[in-house]
């Protein structure tokens, strides 16, 4: 048992100073009074002395198994290591996989997704990837989500990339409706995650498909909308039919918003601020092409560029308590997490202290200890 006295609690909501008792990997219960407690106990006690206390980040965008391999199987991305995320703050992760769902498999997704459990991450992952017949553990995207308790979604399929398999707007609907279906039956997530690339079709097949057909809205969960301007302005006018869109940390340059400036602008924007998050893309590659398509530069991508979005947007003076529900909550709310993204009674002890500067000095996942006092305590399998 841990009991963290005098914390500065941001659930995402300001909640000031509280006294939080944890055991078992869960939040037992916040108190205003510091409670008094048995020796018995074994208790472990820290005092944080007015430190902020917030949820850890939840990634729903990140590729655990390596990415890339755009460039020649020498550019396959290796997975992703646990302090890659821990060090940045995050203390769940979604997997997926993109371009390469040919060398790379649900199988092995699903496989990488125990390892870092093993590891004391709460890890989750979606069944496809960029193309369609989709890449699945049974032969299809509903039985995947219903029968293999770590898939909670489809994706990440791409439309309007010349890198996606040209889905129609039948073929999308059909997976969109496994998806749906498998969310009534399990209560996951059971959304169709979507990789937006550069063409000029933008969001428009979902629009069709909003239109033409009788599937939630919130089945429908773009992601990388921030690469073009006008995709980001498309995307958010979809939120008010009840799409959850999703921002990516990565450098736009002149064509899109950078991430910290798209999430400012929807800040100060009146549509649903429940309906957009943010994920970092981590262990994947970000190609640039030319009109042809040829790869032109490549880099990849790492979870602190999602907490370095973070970092930035305090920087420019925005209340903890109004961006970080981008980064917790509204990810758990789309996931169907429903144990994560907040601190209150009898969720899960994720949790993240900040220093005096606003940058992570702790983590903890499941109620234990990855990062204290800015060392990393816990390693993975293979790290040094």
């Amino acid at each position: 048992m841990i009991l963290l006295k005098n914390a500065n609690v941001y659930a995402p909501q300001a909640l000031g100073i509280k006294h939080i008792l944890l055991a078992a990997g869960k939040i037992i219960q916040l108190f205003d009074q510091c409670p008094s407690l048995p020796n018995v106990l074994n208790l472990q006690t820290l005092d944080l002395q007015g430190a902020t206390l917030i949820p850890g980040f939840i990634d729903a965008h990140t590729h655990i198994t390596g990415g890339g391999g755009e460039a020649g199987f020498s550019t396959r991305v290796p997975p992703v290591g646990l302090s890659q995320f821990t060090r940045a703050g995050v203390t769940t992760a979604v997997g997926l996989l993109g371009t390469d769902d040919t060398t790379r498999s649900t199988e092995s997704l699903v496989a990488q997704v125990y390892a870092l459990r093993e590891e004391g991450l709460s890890a989750y992952c979606y069944t496809g990837g960029y193309h369609l017949p989709a890449t699945t553990l049974t032969g299809s995207v509903k039985t995947d989500i219903v029968f293999i308790e770590p898939i909670v979604a489809v994706g990440e399929l791409a439309i309007s990339d010349h890198r996606s398999s040209q889905p129609t707007l039948n073929e999308l609907l059909k997976v969109a409706s496994e998806a749906h279906v498998a969310r009534l039956m399990t209560g996951k997530a059971g959304v169709v995650h979507l990789h937006l690339g550069d063409g000029e079709r933008g969001l428009s097949l979902v629009r069709e498909a909003l239109e033409g057909s009788e599937i939630p809205a919130r089945t429908f969960n773009p992601t990388h909308i921030n690469r073009r301007k006008a995709l980001f302005e498309e995307a958010c006018q979809l939120t008010q039919q009840g799409c959850w869109v999703d921002v990516t940390a990565f450098e736009t340059g002149d064509v899109g918003y950078e991430p910290a400036d798209a999430l400012m602008r929807y800040m100060r924007s009146d549509f649903a601020q429940d309906k957009l998050t943010i994920s970092s893309d981590g262990g994947g590659c970000l190609p640039c092409f030319d009109q042809q398509g040829h790869l032109t530069k490549m880099d990849f991508a790492n979870s602190s560029a999602m907490t370095d979005v973070f970092y930035q947007i305090l920087g420019e003076g925005v209340a903890l308590q109004d961006c970080l529900p981008f980064f917790t909550q509204n990810v758990a709310t789309l996931m169907n997490f429903h144990k994560k993204g907040q601190i209150q009674d009898g969720f899960d002890a994720d949790l993240v202290i900040l220093d005096d500067s606003q940058r992570i000095s702790h983590v903890m996942a499941k109620g234990v200890w990855h990062v204290f006092d800015k060392s990393l305590v816990k390693k993975g399998t293979f790290e040094d």
